[in-house]
């Protein structure tokens, strides 16, 4: 069983502190940056990071849907992690300084793929899969912290 990641990364015109807000924001904001993947969103602790615990549902391919019950926490400042009760998946969100008003975001998931022919299939195509849905996340979410 191999380990798969995908990260996919957008400089957004606006401060990390807001970007990291906005992203954090899991009753407000973050359900307005959830693409058609994402169903059956329901925060059921918090809902401002660091012990917040989130559930949605992520239909990455036409087959593949994901059951997710994510516990949040933020080790480091700029730094959210998502981590799935369901399975094996991380995933952390990096807000960092991008020059004068603007931030990078970078979003990184890992988890421990199928094994054999399967998981070289996943292992191939899951993080460009991911990668997509992830950009229009990031499009999203500039969309929302540049106003």
């Amino acid at each position: 069983m191999a380990q798969v990641e995908a990260t996919t990364e957008r400089v957004v015109a606006a401060q990390p502190d807001d970007v990291f807000d906005a992203l954090a924001d899991y009753t407000g904001t973050r359900p307005k940056l959830l693409s058609e993947h994402f169903s059956e969103y329901e925060v059921r602790e918090g809902g401002d990071g660091e012990g917040s615990l989130v559930h949605w549902k992520l239909q990455a391919t036409s087959k593949r849907v994901r059951d997710c019950l994510l516990e949040v926490s933020e080790p480091t400042d700029g730094e959210l992690v998502e981590k799935d009760r369901n399975s094996s998946m991380v995933t952390t969100w990096r807000v960092t300084p991008a020059g004068e008003g603007k931030s990078r975001v970078v979003v990184t998931s890992v988890w421990n793929g199928a094994g054999g022919i399967g998981g070289f299939f996943e292992k191939t195509f899951a993080p460009k899969g991911l990668g997509r849905i992830y950009d229009e996340v990031l499009a999203k979410l500039a969309t929302e912290v540049e106003k």
